[in-house]
């Protein structure tokens, strides 16, 4: 993407509106969203709405901080997330929202400090809930009937037909189902598992049970939820609570022939155990999101039968990137009339300073 102007600065060059100069009655922007592309997530009309409403500065091919620096003291928005430490923070006094494009919210930025200069912290992260959330059905279903499993054999000349290749299949109709989490993965999985009328139990230590009883769930403890569960979704975000929630004592909870689906975040769960389990045979599971990524080409989750492998790639299509950029552009313009963002993820003072996430490459 062409650069709006150069980035040395104010000092040295005027902000382009998308005219050739800057307009000093529009808001300026700062697009700084690496890990993400400004042209992956802004299809050209909304790019077109953001510069008509916005003089925009972009930083993107520009990661240095003096170029950062340099647009603060002007800046009503950044999109993306780059190191803002209190005392650069100070130096944007006109700031009124940060807004995160990559998914999470990482601990380069004080939060407290932004919360204390008014600045509204948002992410993206509902613009991945309904992509993540449909793949994680997918892969239950395929857990379920042994989809994958058997078209690899088939296509090995190893094909077993009607009950020989069933054996194991069980229906998700009726059946006992836990989430590990009720965030924006669980509340957006919720309305797909509702055809097959499945008990649903939640564990969720943040949300009170008024909240996951009326989006018809049961409330339940990590136990009852993983115990009681033929099929287990994962969907938990990391913290320094949650990490290795699910050890060895928790996945053996889950009966015999569970089915694990994990699409949020590794470290949640205790890898090195998982894998045990699937290759005895105890459990199988499918899993988007690694400890390490790229696997490596000798790790032994490639090896495993039992395991559904998927590349990380639940949320990441193109709908989901434009839906970013049309969040991002509805918010701002929003603020700048002085109303609340409506669309984006609002992040609380209380958490989201725990999150222990990392980059998604």
């Amino acid at each position: 993407m062409t650069p709006t102007q150069p980035t040395a600065g104010p000092a040295d060059s005027e902000a382009d509106d998308g005219a050739g100069k800057k307009d000093p009655g529009k808001p300026l922007v700062v697009l700084r969203p690496a890990p993400q592309r400004s042209d992956r997530i802004f299809s050209v009309e909304t790019m077109a709405r953001l510069r008509d409403q916005f003089t925009v500065v972009d930083l993107e091919d520009d990661p240095s901080p003096a170029a950062l620096d340099a647009w603060l003291p002007e800046a009503f928005a950044i999109v993306g997330q780059p190191d803002l430490p209190r005392a650069r923070l100070r130096r944007a006094p006109a700031l009124r929202a940060l807004l995160n494009v990559e998914g999470n919210f990482f601990p380069n930025v004080d939060y407290e400090a932004c919360f204390e200069q008014g600045i509204h912290v948002l992410g993206c992260g509902p613009a991945y809930a309904q992509p993540v959330a449909e793949y994680a059905l997918g892969l239950a279903l395929d857990l379920a009937r042994g989809i994958s499993r058997e078209d690899r054999a088939f296509r090995a000349g190893r094909e077993r037909y009607v009950l020989a290749g069933n054996t194991d299949s069980i229906l998700l109709r009726h059946a006992d189902v836990g989430l590990v989490g009720f965030g924006n993965l669980g509340r957006a999985l919720r309305p797909l598992l509702a055809p097959f009328q499945p008990t649903v139990r939640v564990f969720d230590p943040w949300l009170p049970p008024a909240v996951l009883r009326a989006h018809d769930v049961v409330p339940a403890t990590i136990e009852e939820t993983l115990g009681r569960s033929q099929f287990v979704f994962v969907l938990a975000t990391v913290t320094e609570e949650s990490r290795q929630l699910i050890g060895a004592e928790q996945l053996d909870l889950i009966p015999e022939g569970g089915r694990l689906i994990l699409v949020s975040r590794a470290p949640v769960v205790d890898y090195p155990a998982l894998l045990e389990r699937v290759d005895a045979g105890r459990l199988t599971a499918a899993i988007d999101v690694w400890p390490d990524e790229p696997v490596a080409p000798g790790d032994p989750a490639r090896g495993l039968e039992g395991l559904v492998l998927s590349a990380h790639r639940a949320g990441g299509i193109p709908a989901a990137f434009h839906e970013v950029g049309d969040m991002v552009v509805d918010d701002l313009s929003l603020m700048a009339r002085g109303l609340p963002p409506a669309r984006m993820q609002v992040a609380a003072r209380e958490l989201v300073g725990r999150y222990r996430n990392r980059p998604v490459a």
